[in-house]
């Protein structure tokens, strides 16, 4: 303990903390400057948390506190297995508490302030599964942990390139060797402007060749641009048309139903949220609190061996059979009494549990029915992106398919002329090495008559002196074609230019129609999804007030009724009834508490009393049965005795 706290007084008098202290004064310490000390030390690890404890409440300071030690993954020492006491110890400003979470914090000061850094960006937002139902939701949640998991990737890569090892004199070659090249390419561009300096009007041709360049950076960009307005036209025809099927199937449901219909579903979804909220989601919530609370009493108990488990096993068993007994004979003694409430028992609670079953279907079912809704939005938005229009149909599905039968017929057509072109491909290369190797016998024949004739290499002499003139009358030819061309070439750029822009001219054109109409398109559907949720919550307003008003008219209608039977309807009257009824019950049930107390002494000493007199007829009969085998015994003794005599 010494050495933990001499380790604490000695980072703490470093930087940044210099707080000059040594081990008597750091005892001293009081509890609320201890604890500002530990908040001291959590505003180094993280900056949010760098305040004045004298400003906020104790619980508040605790719950802090224990926040981020959960984020830094700290664990109470063995000697604190009770977190209550954990916490409690942390309120309280405790030695016993504090000094190890500020040895832990010590330790690894360094480690923690880059994991509260991390978490910063890495504690996931839980987000309710009935809210990720909404699309934009949804859309949100997914661009958040797709940000998230984009972080991950940016840091891990930082840390690679910090520990890398990359050296400073590595970095300084590489640096020397981009001067060289960048010297070199200097060099070249001055070799370029030198050549092109000797052609007329080469900066005109330097200009329009830098209009060119700007020209095709621009059409890029609004290439990009367009695509990008058609992905948002196509979101935006998406939500459009969803909104157009909602609001298609609401016009079908109003016009093909009734009034008493539409209230009668009205009423079933009612109820059936109505027992989901009163009977089924409270007794599933109560359900998990038991499990969550037996679940803490036994990590909350210390480690069971084998033999305690089999100890608890028998205890369970023998509390199962006296169960099982209770029952029995409850069952045998109210048998006659309770045999239609148990039928009654019976036939409820195959009731409920068929209510439940139901109820579990139906919500199963609501789910599949809206995740198959997503996918048929997904599947819809796939075959948009992968043939950028409807799922064809009827009439445009059979025009698709004649057209796929021609385009089959003409492909048939292709490979046939391909097959020939291929064969005669082959039979013009044979012809080609035939005539190759004539050329090569022709050759050998030419060289034997010219070594006869003492003229050895004439002909090649020949071959080379037309191929170096049909050269030079070429090289003659560009020459006085490469004025021409370049006029040619400017002519064309420009030419180019201008029809570039009269290309572009519609595309922007388009553009903005576009963008006004996609602005359009927001505008209408902001504005209907806001009339649609004040049509919602006016018409639950409107069941909710017609509800109570019904209600009230009734109650008021049974209280002031001069008929008994009606009166007896009334809420007030039956809940006075149900008063009295308890309160009679109350009575009979402390009158016979009453009397088990008065009759529990002597019925206990009775019980006594005939415990001992079965231990007394218990032994009177063992010293009987001894009694009886003596005499048996004694018996043999004397008829042995007789027969020696006789003998």
């Amino acid at each position: 303990m010494s050495e933990q706290i001499q380790f604490i007084v000695e980072k703490l008098n470093q930087e940044p903390f210099r707080k000059n202290y040594n081990l008597i004064t750091f005892d001293s310490l009081e509890s609320t400057q201890l604890l500002q000390l530990l908040n001291d030390v959590l505003g180094e690890i993280d900056p949010k948390h760098a305040v004045d404890i004298r400003e906020e409440l104790p619980e508040q300071t605790a719950k802090r506190m224990l926040s981020l030690l959960g984020i830094l993954k700290y664990k109470p020492p063995g000697s604190i297995s009770d977190l209550s006491a954990f916490r409690q110890g942390l309120v309280t400003g405790s030695k016993p508490v504090i000094h190890p979470v500020l040895h832990w914090l010590l330790q690894r000061t360094n480690e923690l302030k880059k994991r509260a850094y991390l978490a910063r960006f890495l504690v996931k937002l839980e987000v309710p599964a009935e809210f990720l139902q909404d699309d934009t939701v949804a859309d949100i949640n997914k661009q958040y942990e797709e940000l998230m998991e984009a972080f991950k990737n940016l840091h891990k890569e930082c840390e690679q390139l910090k520990t890398s090892g990359l050296s400073t004199a590595e970095i300084r070659r590489d640096i020397s060797a981009m001067e060289e090249e960048k010297d070199q390419l200097i060099k070249r561009v001055e070799r370029l402007k030198k050549r092109v300096e000797t052609v007329q009007n080469h900066q005109r041709m330097l200009e329009i060749a830098r209009q060119l360049r700007l020209e095709k950076e621009r059409e890029e960009s609004l290439a990009q641009q367009k695509q990008e307005q058609k992905n948002q036209l196509f979101h935006a025809e998406q939500r459009l048309q969803r909104a157009q099927l909602q609001l298609k199937e609401m016009h079908h449901a109003v016009v093909d139903s009734k009034p008493e219909s539409l209230m009668k579903k009205l009423e079933e979804e009612i109820n059936f949220n109505s027992y989901l909220v009163t009977e089924k989601i409270p007794r599933e919530l109560e359900s998990k609190k038991n499990s969550a609370y037996f679940l803490q009493k036994v990590v909350a108990e210390p480690a069971m061996s084998q033999s305690d488990l089999n100890v608890l096993e028998i205890k369970i068993n023998e509390v199962n059979a006296q169960m099982n007994q209770l029952i029995e004979k409850r069952m045998m003694k109210y048998e006659p009494i309770d045999s239609k409430f148990s039928m009654y028992r019976q036939q409820a609670s195959i009731i409920s549990r068929k209510k439940e079953a139901k109820a579990e279907e139906l919500q199963a079912a609501k789910e599949e029915m809206s995740s198959t809704e997503k996918q048929m939005l997904q599947k819809t938005s796939q075959a948009h992106e992968l043939e950028g229009s409807e799922v064809l149909k009827g009439d445009e599905f059979k025009h698709y398919v004649n057209k796929l039968r021609s385009k089959n017929t003409f492909y048939k057509k292709k490979r046939l002329e391909i097959a020939e072109i291929t064969a005669e491909y082959g039979i013009l290369q044979r012809t080609e090495e035939l005539l190759k190797q004539r050329h090569e016998a022709i050759q050998q024949q030419l060289q034997a008559i010219e070594e006869k004739k003492g003229i050895s290499g004439y002909s090649y002499t020949q071959e080379e002196l037309e191929r170096v003139s049909a050269v030079k009358s070429e090289m003659d030819e560009m020459k006085g074609r490469t004025l021409d061309n370049m006029s040619e070439m400017v002519k064309k750029l420009n030419a180019m230019v201008a029809e570039k822009k009269a290309s572009l001219a519609p595309v922007i054109k388009e553009l903005r129609q576009l963008r006004q109409k996609c602005q359009e398109v927001k505008g209408l559907l902001e504005e209907c999804a806001q009339e649609e949720s004040n049509y919602r919550y006016i018409n639950c307003m409107k069941r909710n007030l017609e509800v109570q008003l019904q209600r009230a008219k009734e109650e008021m209608k049974a209280y002031i009724s001069s008929d008994p039977q009606e009166r007896r309807k009334a809420i007030r009257e039956q809940y006075t009834r149900m008063i009295l009824e308890q309160e009679n019950l109350g009575k009979k049930l402390r009158e016979k508490q009453k009397v088990v107390r008065e009759s529990h002494g002597p019925n206990m000493k009775q019980i006594k009393m005939w415990q001992d007199l079965e231990q007394l007829m218990e032994c009177k009969r063992e010293c009987f049965l001894k009694q009886q085998n003596q005499t048996a015994i004694g018996q043999v003794i004397q008829e042995g005795g007789k027969d020696r005599l006789v003998l």
